[in-house]
């Protein structure tokens, strides 16, 4: 019984430690500039203006609750862009993306915020104005 416990605290941990590293990672994006993107996010960076890019995966369940966040900031006239990393990994890629959500906010082609995970629509609000 007891090496139970310690299996189920050692998923736990490991676990835990990649969620942390996922995190870590990912903070070091910030500030990263992102180079040859094409099409319509390529042409928000070349603008300079302040855009949000979403990488999500349909089979992502914290996807389904961001996806309609992403939408209804797309309807109020942000420069917010999908990218549905099953069929563009390469632009994943090109922003190091390793988890879905994910959320980049970019300024010019300056990464200004990296978010990972589901956020409230209050963040990506305030982080888009």
């Amino acid at each position: 019984m007891l090496i139970v416990v310690y299996i189920l605290l050692g998923i736990f941990v490991a676990f835990m430690g990649m969620q942390y590293f996922m995190i870590l990672k990912s903070k070091r994006n910030k500030g990263k500039r992102v180079e040859q993107v094409g099409g319509k996010i390529g042409k928000a960076i070349l603008s300079g203006k302040r855009a949000m890019v979403y990488f999500y995966s349909p089979s992502c369940r914290a996807c389904k609750y961001q996806t309609p966040i992403i939408d209804r900031l797309i309807s109020d006239g942000h420069s917010v862009h999908k990218v549905d990393i099953t069929r563009d990994m390469a632009t994943a890629r090109k922003f190091g993306v390793m988890a879905t959500p994910t959320t980049v906010v970019l300024q010019g082609n300056e990464i200004i915020e990296f978010l990972v995970g589901a956020k409230p629509e209050d963040k990506l609000r305030r982080v888009l104005d």
